[in-house]
């Protein structure tokens, strides 16, 4: 019976996976022919059915792209990032998406040791700076056996001296991981999907605004106080935006 089961739940994912290399191909199909409405209801039908890829999000996004869909177009360029993030077409596309917005906000710069520690922090992902440390610290208890067991002075001066090396190395890297880790879970951007929103100081409509952003503004999500969201733009301004103005990434 389980066979069965197992044979069944193989048979109904091949015929999903199949139905969605059709779809795929006819919604390529649409875009080539410039038919790029029936295209995005093509693709987002694949996305409905559970299946992500940056090329589905990619093909997608310049369909958006090219009926003037600002917020949508770098919606679906961020999510190909996510998932493909050193895909040159995709930095390519998205700055030409970028350049149709009305916001012109500026980066916070960063210097120094901060801008070196994002930097390594960010050069490996999390599974995998945990990944290396594991090795990292299977190489130090190799390293200390070959110390402890030896008894040549010499072999186990360098036996030793690469045991610790590689402790200290796995401690930096597991401490990297956290980094990556904590960075990761605290990193929640979206995009402003309404035309122009009046972003508040306070999450409700009585209080003052601070600022207005247009669609296709990326932000980062701070909070949440009922229908209202406190963002943070580039610039390192805050304010509340009403829930619905904003798509989470």
């Amino acid at each position: 019976m389980k066979h069965f089961i197992y044979i069944l739940v193989f048979l109904i994912g091949s015929l999903g996976f199949g139905q969605n290399e059709q779809l795929f191909q006819q919604a390529n199909d649409l875009y080539n022919k410039g038919d790029f409405e029936d295209a995005i209801s093509k693709y987002e039908s694949i996305i409905e059915s559970g299946v992500h890829s940056a090329a589905l999000y990619f093909n997608l996004a310049n369909a958006h792209y090219k009926l003037n869909h600002i917020a949508p177009s770098i919606y679906y360029y961020e999510k190909a990032l996510k998932l493909s993030p050193n895909d040159k077409e995709i930095h390519n596309n998205i700055a030409f998406a970028r350049n149709m917005t009305i916001d012109a906000i500026d980066k916070t710069p960063v210097f120094g040791f901060e801008k070196f520690a994002k930097k390594i922090t960010n050069w490996l992902t999390f599974d995998t700076w945990a990944k290396l440390s594991i090795l990292l610290m299977a190489l130090f208890v190799v390293f200390y056996l070959i110390y402890y067991f030896n008894y040549g002075s010499t072999k186990k001066r360098v036996a030793f001296i690469t045991a610790i090396t590689f402790f200290i190395l796995a401690c930096c890297s597991v401490a990297l991981a956290f980094n990556n880790y904590h960075s990761t879970k605290n990193d929640q951007p979206a995009i402003v999907f309404a035309k122009e929103s009046q972003v508040k100081s306070e999450p409700n409509l009585r209080s003052s605004e601070s600022f207005k952003l247009h669609e296709g503004t990326k932000v980062q999500i701070l909070d949440t106080v009922n229908h209202w969201k406190k963002i943070q733009i580039a610039d390192g301004k805050t304010g509340w935006i009403p829930a619905d103005d904003i798509k989470a990434l």
